[in-house]
């Protein structure tokens, strides 16, 4: 079964309190699971960002929403218990409880217009099923951003000149702590004349260990012999371990070979270096900042 979708969460968890008696949030997780039927794998599919199970974000959402409208109450950290509300309203047998349901809740449509800044807003019909919560919707939309930022990345080293893509190549590796100072990087690395760059990196800045790097501002997809061709350079630089970096991609046939040989030949294709570049800060700025918090429960336990 899929990961149901946090309104569709909310009549469950209700359910599985109608005992009146006091539940951690990690119970009702374990509880759920079961009522959905899910998988292992499927309750630990992770946001966008790696920081939370989606199915986990759902309950949390699911249940700050009742208490919103008045059917929970946080009795201390990490548990809740259903109030007389709450009771009421499985005593009605609801088919369903979701946002529009809490609505008929005046906490809740004051709560509502407060997440707005107390500006009404036209009623949205909420299709059943297919809500997200807040937190997927910024994160997807992050993601939706991170990607258009990182083709439009993509393209512009692609019609690059060869120079600075090298430059490019080595301030990435600077900012992953490789190379020691920029300078030190850039005297390491010279031109090949082939639309890339072939040089020897430190891999730290004691230069305990050097890399050989390869790269090619390529269009098309990089095969085998290119891999052979590389590897066949370590050995005779007596090299342990390479980089190969392209603005396109490698062959199902490249990446199975550079993973079966004893030299250890990392591959970086296109879209992996626009994400270096934006994950280090590598030609692109921040345009805005948003910081989202949450309640510091420690904080006020100590009530």
């Amino acid at each position: 079964m899929a990961i149901p979708d946090f309104q569709t969460v909310m009549l469950p968890l209700l359910a599985l309190s109608k005992d009146e008696q006091e539940h951690s949030n990690s119970e009702a997780l374990d509880v759920l699971a079961g009522v959905f039927d899910l998988t292992e794998a499927e309750r630990k599919e992770l946001l966008p960002s790696g920081q939370q199970a989606i199915f986990d974000n759902r309950v949390a959402w699911a249940r700050t929403h009742m208490k919103m409208a008045g059917l929970f109450e946080s009795t201390r950290r990490g548990y809740f218990r259903i109030t007389k509300r709450g009771l009421a309203v499985l005593a009605g047998n609801p088919q369903r409880v979701d946002m529009r349901f809490l609505q008929s809740f005046p906490e809740y449509r004051t709560a509502r217009l407060r997440h707005r800044g107390s500006k009404p807003t036209p009623h949205v019909e909420v299709p059943e099923g297919q809500e997200k919560t807040p937190k997927e919707q910024l994160e997807d939309a992050y993601q939706v951003l991170r990607e258009d930022l990182t083709e439009e990345i993509l393209g512009l080293l692609k019609n690059s000149p060869p120079s600075f893509f090298e430059k490019v190549v080595v301030e990435v590796l600077v900012k992953m702590g490789y190379g020691g100072t920029r300078k030190d990087a850039g005297e390491a690395i010279g031109r090949s004349g082939d639309e890339g760059i072939d040089g020897i990196i430190k891999e730290d800045r004691l230069g305990l260990d050097i890399i050989y790097l390869q790269a090619k501002r390529w269009d098309g997809p990089i095969g085998r012999p290119e891999i052979q061709r590389f590897a066949g350079a370590l050995q005779g630089q007596r090299a342990r371990k390479g980089i190969f970096i392209t603005t396109s991609s490698f062959t199902k046939d490249a990446r199975a070979y550079a993973g079966s040989i004893e030299s250890k030949i990392v591959l970086i294709d296109g879209e992996q270096l626009a994400e270096l570049m934006v994950d280090h800060g590598v030609g692109v700025t921040p345009v805005a900042n948003y910081e989202v918090k949450k309640v510091d429960s420690d904080y006020f336990a100590e009530n």
